[in-house]
């Protein structure tokens, strides 16, 4: 018996049935049990009285017992449930033993078998044959007397032998042949002819069970060539391999939308599928799928298949939200390639978190807002060059993601500045360089640069416009941001910091072109023009390339004090501080004239002190390039004092004043004018700067 099993046990498992031949014996387990209870009333009163008799001698129970029997036939007596009643009958623990044996791999086997009933009920009958032999064996130990009374009246009960039992030796041969064919052929090869099968099932009908089929051999197809995997399809052709992995991508997203679809809402946001009986039945197979595509997809390194594997799978969130596991393993794949792919798979990636951000759950989206900043802030440790463009392309689009919400964004957000500001506070208390280092360093730039995008994104007049002129939960952020970024920028001031100083001051000259908020930053670009332009420093010249301030928070230590980093302090600051006036919070200003008054008298003290310095040219770039701004912003207050020369309103009338500010065109200004020159020229050497670090041949102007 124990062999047989062992043989029955190995078929099904190398067939993959196992569930289904467990569903059949437990429906023939039932049948059997009503037709017992059908037969055997007489036989539980009998067991009842036996049980009553137990303590009487062993002379009385045999001739109870055998008179008992008279008049019976066997079918009456094996129906009866006499073999049952002994709580010591090894027969009945095993049964017990194999029911909850089934249990467990009813739980744990596979969810594919439903179309393979096939040979479960033979099994079945073949192990009722060798459980009745067993119970006729332990027949003579228990009940000698009824033993002896079979063997003159039906001996052909007592030599009942199994299939296995009769065949003997002589079928030894034919089951290790068997064996070795199921070997040989317990794992179909899929060809092209049963695919095509499948997707004209898929198209024609939207057919489940050509979905279920074609999942599994999509199954096998991932875990191909892994030794602990027991697989319902071998795939010998990559063509085949390639068209099965495409045609599961595409094909699964539309017959579940045909199947199980779900709402999506005005808002964006999509709600689950209803629980039907149908969905229900799916779901686990959906789940099991959706994780083998993330398996494949820590496989493959290609790109297209990438995006297509991210493009497929965001279809498919809707119905995967509600299991939390799966939700993690899929945003931290997707957030993995965000953060390391090629550009193009950075963008499908991108694309299936905010799908996920979609959910009506709103731990979903507290979760991908949380890991997504995560992210952003590991990925930005250190930037150079190379670096730069990913981390732009992950800040931009991570800011789009917290703008979707502006309420779930904004508890985040404050949390996050916070920790800034923390940062900050204890770099202020202990002033020691460990302290230091925790301000300066490339992750709390790109942090608050990462907030002000943020908030900029989310107070622009264009939002305000599409929420219906709704201010938006993160305005009230301007502030804080704006003191914890300041407060970095004045934390050290020396020649080395001010490539950081830089950062920090163009970061939040994007936050009040967007806001409107009128910051002032000129106290922080200020002393970085003057000091290139100080009559007691004379720079030494150097050999060195110009710094790139985009990819530098800290100038190396050769660059101190060189003319090379002089000019291009210079040129940076002066570039910043030109954008600051130009921008509308200060030259769309009524009172523009009198802002700019200490600016350009701290500016030309400067430059006269500059053509003071040793040396006639020691300084004529920086001079230079001090002294066109200065031109610009006196052209600039000029034209605005043109502008309101006929104003019939006094400063007084906040409400004429707003209205009048915002009727002027900035962009028409001699400064505006003058700054988007220096923009174009700044871009047009940036692009020929890229196009050198690439190897193409070209030549640098100055």
């Amino acid at each position: 018996m124990g062999k047989k099993a062992a043989k029955s046990t190995r078929k099904f498992a190398a067939s993959g049935q196992l569930k289904k031949t467990i569903q059949a014996r437990r429906k023939f387990r039932d049948i059997k049990k009503k037709a017992e209870k059908r037969k055997g009333g007489k036989g539980k009163g009998r067991e009842e009285r036996e049980d009553d008799d137990a303590s009487e001698e062993d002379e009385d129970e045999v001739e109870e017992t055998s008179g008992k029997f008279k008049g019976m036939s066997v079918d009456d007596f094996l129906g009866g449930g006499f073999m049952q009643g002994g709580s010591d009958d090894e027969g009945s623990e095993d049964g017990e033993q194999a029911i909850s044996e089934d249990e467990d791999e009813d739980e744990e086997g596979s969810a594919y078998g439903d179309d393979d009933a096939s040979f479960a009920d033979v099994d079945d009958l073949e192990d009722e044959g060798e459980a009745h032999l067993m119970e006729l064996s332990k027949l003579a130990e228990k009940d000698p007397e009824f033993y002896k009374y079979l063997q003159e009246n039906d001996r052909e009960l007592l030599e009942f032998k199994t299939k296995d039992a009769r065949g003997g030796d002589d079928d030894e041969d034919e089951e290790e042949e068997e064996e070795e064919a199921m070997e040989e052929d317990k794992t179909p090869v899929l060809t092209k002819e049963i695919l095509q099968q499948w997707q004209k099932a898929l198209l024609d009908h939207r057919s489940l069970k050509a979905l279920r089929k074609m999942l599994i051999a999509f199954r096998s197809a991932v875990h191909t060539n892994e030794d602990d995997q027991v697989l319902a399809w071998r795939i010998d052709s990559s063509s085949v391999y390639n068209k099965l992995v495409t045609t599961a991508l595409r094909y699964t997203p539309v017959v579940l939308a045909h199947h199980c679809p779900f709402r999506s809402l005005p808002n964006g946001k999509f709600k689950a599928p209803t629980q039907t009986n149908k969905w229900k039945t799916l779901q686990k197979l959906i789940l099991s799928y959706f994780h083998n595509v993330l398996h494949l997809m820590g496989q493959i390194s290609d790109n297209d298949m990438l995006r297509l594997a991210f493009t497929e799978t965001a279809k498919l969130v809707p119905y995967v939200t509600g299991s939390r596991k799966t939700v993690k393993v899929y945003l931290k794949t997707c957030l993995s390639y965000w953060s390391t792919a090629e550009d193009s798979v950075r963008i499908a990636a991108f694309l299936s978190v905010r799908r996920l951000a979609g959910a009506t759950d709103e731990s979903v989206l507290d979760l991908v807002l949380k890991n997504t900043y995560l992210t952003l802030v590991r990925s930005c440790k250190s930037t150079s060059a190379h670096t730069l463009p990913a981390i732009n392309l992950m800040k931009n689009s991570a800011s789009e993601l917290y703008c979707a919400d502006h309420a779930a964004s904004y508890q985040h957000a404050f949390g996050y500045i916070r920790q800034l500001a923390i940062h900050l506070r204890n770099s202020m208390k202990t002033k020691t360089k460990e302290a230091y280092k925790q301000v300066y360093n490339w992750q709390y730039v790109h942090c608050v640069d990462f907030w002000a995008l943020v908030i900029a994104r989310a107070c622009d007049k264009q939002t305000l416009i599409e929420r219906g002129g709704q201010e938006s939960e993160l305005k009230a952020l301007i502030y804080p941001l704006v003191q914890v970024a300041l407060g970095a920028a004045r934390l050290i001031r020396n020649a080395r910091s001010f490539p950081f100083h830089l950062h920090i001051v163009r970061s939040v000259l994007h936050l009040t072109r967007h806001t409107q908020t009128y910051v002032p930053l000129a106290p922080y670009l200020l002393p970085v023009l003057t000091s290139t332009l100080s009559a007691s420093s004379k720079p030494k010249p150097s050999t060195l390339r110009p710094l790139d301030f985009e990819t530098h928070i800290r100038a190396p230590q050769q660059y101190l004090k060189t003319r090379v980093y002089n000019e291009g302090l210079a040129e940076e600051s002066a570039f910043l501080l030109a954008e600051y006036l130009a921008s509308p919070p200060v030259q769309g200003s009524i009172g523009f004239p009198e802002i700019v008054v200490p600016i350009v008298l701290l500016l030309r003290k400067a430059i006269k002190g500059a053509k003071g310095a040793q040396g006639k040219l020691a300084k004529a770039k920086e001079a230079g390039i001090a002294k066109g701004l200065v031109d610009r912003v006196e052209e600039s207050a000029r034209w605005l004092e043109q502008k309101r020369a006929g104003v019939p309103f006094a400063p007084g009338k906040l409400g004429e004043v707003e209205r009048w500010e915002d009727g002027l065109k900035v962009a028409d200004s001699p400064l505006a004018r003058y700054v988007k020159v220096q923009r174009k020229a700044r871009e047009k050497r940036r692009k020929l700067v890229e196009k050198a670090r690439d190897g193409e041949d070209e030549i640098l102007e100055d």
